[in-house]
Parts: C-alpha cells; sequence; structure tokens
C-alpha cells in the first residue's frame, strides 16, 4: 500500500514537472509582442526562445565600442538570417527592447520609417 502511494505521488510530481517545464518560455507580454511584431513584419523564426534570445542581445550589442545598427544587423544575419530580414529583426528588436535607441540611430533610415505611424 505504501509502495502505491508513492508510485502514485512520483508520477503526480513527475506530470506536474513535465506540465511546468512544457510552458513555453517567452510567457512574458513583452516577449510575446516581440514575436508577433516579427510575425506581422514577415520575419520568420525557427525557435521562439531563440528568436527572443536573439532580440534581446541587440540592444546591449548596440553599446558596445565601435557598434552601429549596420553591425549588429550584420551579426544577427550571421545566425542564417537574409541581409534584409537581419535588418528588419534588428529593427524590430531595437523598437521593442530598447525603443529609446531609436532616434539615436534612425537618422533618415529604415528605422525612422518603423517608428512612424503607417496607414
Amino acid at each position: 500500500m505504501i509502495n502505491l502511494k508513492r508510485t502514485a505521488t512520483v508520477a503526480l510530481v513527475g506530470a506536474t514537472a513535465a506540465v511546468t517545464l512544457a510552458l513555453p518560455a517567452h510567457a512574458d507580454p513583452m516577449s510575446d509582442a516581440f514575436l508577433a511584431a516579427l510575425n506581422n513584419a514577415g520575419v520568420g523564426y525557427g525557435d521562439p526562445n531563440a528568436a527572443i534570445s536573439m532580440g534581446q542581445s541587440v540592444c546591449p550589442m548596440l553599446v558596445e565600442p565601435g557598434k552601429s545598427f549596420a553591425s549588429v544587423a550584420s551579426q544577427v544575419g550571421n545566425n542564417g538570417i537574409p541581409p534584409d530580414m537581419a535588418a528588419l529583426f534588428t529593427g524590430i528588436a531595437i523598437q521593442m527592447y530598447c525603443p529609446s535607441m531609436m532616434t539615436s540611430i534612425g537618422n533618415g533610415t529604415f528605422l525612422d520609417w518603423i517608428q512612424a505611424p503607417h496607414m
């Protein structure tokens, strides 16, 4: 009887852990909004968690000495994203995760277009 209870408890704990671990790691509103923005822009990504991680890495890369939008977009492109999509991905990441940087790197580029309301 004790072994049956122990087995049932272990099974219940295992099932609970499996459900908890199966929940998406991107269950925060900002990450969900980032993925939605990528989808809306037609930027494909495979693993949502990898896309979120890469998106969150864009802002820290931009503040590294000597980095520019173009160099960061190129680095994003090194992950198998075509150059035009890498630039769009980078712009969306900046807009979502560090929007205050938009004005300092926009200067007439498509980043200004991203910020502008479109009809």
